[in-house]
């Protein structure tokens, strides 16, 4: 991907003017009569995500005046990457250096695209970043977000256990971590019999990794990840279209990743760990299969009500071992359920929490970062849904309703109470393009969370 950005500004630089809709016509009386006539011909109104091109009067591009919807709108600047003409360009607007540095991520995140298996050498719009800004900080959160993007995009051909696994150690040597992997039937001897059994069907071999940063005197934070590279159903088979994005099904591995990357960037001072459950979900003469039951790590025995119910399966044992080190904080990311998606469309994470504190911190920074979060409740009469005969719990209702709620209620019985714990049951992907962010895989509610622990633990 070319660097969307420059570090200084040249002499060749094209401002961009931020219009804010409200202001406009206030902001249009104080402009040259030449700069009105043109709007006005051309019917320019300051429409979020609008933009008009002003020509010097030798006919090169002089300015560009860009209509938004308010100064905290961190997508204002995201559609113009690949909607202005390649060039250079600053902000030419007055505002405060966190909102400037919030709509130069946005820049960045509306420039990217992913390439790997296509050509795409086309220059494009670069934006000078002002000095006032911090501008390690955006890169770093444009180079994590993009982490998650290019891990959920990449085709499950090239992204199965052993490649997340590759992706895992790359990150952890970039910032001095220690990964270790438990792969296979060792999976069995180390005592992870779920994330084994809904593995074992694939030629790829089902793994854990375990990736530690920081120094043991700082507060614990342990973050988990859904690393289904793909997810067929297992015997419960998928449909041909509800397979068709099954690639993006390690989602929340690549969330936890991308987290992990900017938390180390940044040396927050926590004692960080990362589990991944990395597995492919898949079809053979071993497959686990409806009825079976499984002794979990934690000891309880989950008979499986449905194999296409398997994200949580494997959270579970590493939600386990997450536990036994008591963390501060325990935060799992997952594409666990199709019931959220239906509650909340594919735009907006579901949250999950056992403490208040932690839901009112992570929803408060998500409005503030603007990267939305919903809380839904861990409704404790419907832990009857997942009863079983014959063992400790099942892992799937055999009811259609409270999908996402019920998921959740299992990830708890792994989780003691006094460890707070979230889980974001999300679609990490755009269905459709919007400024900033283009169709394909996406990070949901990171920034939202980042902001958080640096809130919390400083740095």
């Amino acid at each position: 991907m070319q660097d969307c950005f420059l570090d200084s500004k040249p002499a060749d630089s094209v401002p961009l003017v931020l219009v804010p809709e409200n202001t406009f016509a206030q902001w249009l009386e104080n402009q040259p009569d030449m700069i009105e006539r043109w709007l006005a011909a051309t019917g320019f109104k300051a429409k979020p995500n609008s933009y008009c091109l002003i020509s010097a009067a030798d006919g090169a591009l002089s300015t560009v005046i860009v209509g938004v919807a308010s100064a905290d709108d961190p997508w204002a600047c995201g559609g113009l990457p690949t909607a202005l003409p390649a060039g250079n360009y600053h902000i030419d607007t007055d505002w405060s250096p966190a909102v400037m540095e919030r709509l130069a991520l946005g820049w960045g995140l509306g420039a990217y695209r992913f390439t790997r298996y296509k050509n795409n050498q086309q220059s494009i719009a670069r934006l000078a970043l002002d000095p006032a800004w911090n501008g390690q900080q955006i890169r770093q959160s444009l180079q994590a977000l993009t982490l998650v993007r290019d891990l959920i995009n990449t085709p499950a051909e090239d992204m199965m256990p052993e490649q997340l696994a590759n992706a895992m150690l790359m990150l952890g040597q970039a910032f001095g971590a220690q990964v270790v992997q438990v792969t296979g039937d060792e999976l069995r001897a180390q005592n992870y019999p779920l994330i084994h059994a809904v593995g074992r069907a694939s030629i790829h071999p089902p793994r854990l990794l375990d990736l530690r940063w920081g120094d043991e005197q700082y507060p614990k934070v342990t973050l988990v990840g859904k690393g289904v590279c793909f997810d067929s159903g297992g015997l419960d088979l998928k449909n041909a279209s509800g397979m068709r994005l099954m690639k993006k099904d390690m989602g929340g591995a690549a969330h936890v990743m991308g987290l992990a990357r900017l938390i180390m960037s940044a040396s927050l001072p926590v004692r960080l760990r990362v589990l991944v459950a990395a597995v492919e979900n898949a079809v053979a003469g071993n497959a686990l299969r409806p009825g079976d039951v499984v002794k979990s790590r934690k000891g309880l025995t989950v008979e499986i009500h449905n194999t296409d119910a398997e994200g949580r399966l494997v959270l579970c044992d590493a939600l386990t071992e997450a536990a036994s080190e008591n963390p501060a904080l325990l935060l799992d990311c997952a594409t666990l359920t199709g019931a959220a998606r239906v509650a909340l469309g594919p735009e907006l994470p579901a949250l999950f929490c056992n403490n208040e504190e932690l839901a009112a911190g992570l929803l408060a920074s998500a409005d503030e970062e603007k990267d939305p979060l919903w809380r839904l409740p861990l409704h404790q009469p419907y832990r009857e849904m997942l009863d079983s005969r014959i063992a400790d719990i099942a892992n799937a209702s055999d009811s259609t309703f409270a999908g996402a709620v019920t998921a959740a209620l299992f990830l708890r019985e792994f989780v003691p109470e006094n460890i707070p714990w979230a889980h974001l049951d999300l679609m990490a992907w755009n269905t459709k393009a919007r400024p900033g962010r283009p169709e394909g895989g996406e990070a949901m509610g990171l920034r939202a969370v980042y902001r958080y622990l640096r809130g919390r633990f400083g740095g």
